[in-house]
């Protein structure tokens, strides 16, 4: 590891909670993300959905986790750079993404991107990774600058309302503010980690897009795929009935 690369790892050590929640669960996490229906059924392929043919392009992997999608656009012909706060999601990323076009490297969403140059990527995709940044304005602001005129940018997040309605994240916080919380999740086995994030409105989310130069180009939130009903029919009925996450492109003029 190079000296740039151990600074910033030290830099992104701390970053909470990101940093803190995926180090529990890493090696579980890389090996059922890839499958788990939430994620392979749902999320995943609505956020592909939004990125468009990636073959020829230079695209930023922001928040990568485990390599999961460097490794799936890199197959489709992407140049690929990444990174992640997680220094364990960085090596197993390495691991997966070993004889393709990606580069991994640690590196902190809510810091400065300082070691990617400007105006350098066609695609930036962000997947269910900005729910662990409180303040925005600034990531999107990096985003912007890392970017092509033209280029797209892809995230996907918890939906603002599905949060607000569970009593677990709202807390006694109103709708309007920012607020962050704790959950220990299922599905990835025991101990069930404890994974802390922020909640916060629609429109900050949006607001701080325009306010550092993106124009929303769509917004999808999204169904099961209808592969879903078979492998897990009350994921799929609950699902299809109120979206669990918001996806959102965005495209710098």
């Amino acid at each position: 590891m190079s000296a740039d690369e151990k600074n910033r790892t030290a830099a992104a050590i701390t970053e909470l909670p990101g940093h803190a929640s995926y180090t529990q669960f890493a090696d579980r996490y890389a090996e059922q993300a890839p499958v788990k229906p939430h994620n392979a059924l749902y999320e995943r392929p609505a956020t592909r959905s939004l990125l468009g043919p990636v073959a020829g392009l230079d695209l930023l992997d922001a928040g990568c986790g485990p390599g999961i999608v460097s490794a799936e656009l890199a197959h489709e012909g992407a140049r690929v750079q990444a990174f992640d706060v997680t220094p364990a999601m960085v090596e197993l990323a390495k691991v997966r993404c070993a004889g393709l076009a990606v580069e991994v490297s640690p590196g902190d969403l809510a810091q400065p991107l300082d070691w990617l140059a400007s105006a350098a990527f066609d695609r930036i995709v962000c997947s269910l990774a900005l729910d662990y940044v409180e303040h925005l304005v600034p990531t999107f602001r990096e985003f912007h600058r890392v970017a092509r005129p033209g280029a797209l940018l892809v995230f996907s997040m918890a939906h603002p309302m599905r949060d607000w309605i569970d009593t677990r994240t709202r807390g006694s916080r109103t709708y309007f503010e920012t607020a962050r919380f704790g959950l220990h999740w299922g599905g990835f086995g025991e101990p069930k980690p404890w994974v802390e994030a922020f909640r916060r409105p629609l429109a900050d989310l949006f607001n701080a897009l325009t306010e550092t130069g993106w124009i929303i180009d769509r917004v999808l939130e999204p169904v099961p795929q209808p592969e879903m009903k078979a492998v897990s029919p009350a994921l799929h009925a609950e699902l299809t009935q109120a979206p669990a996450f918001i996806c959102v492109r965005a495209r710098r003029v």
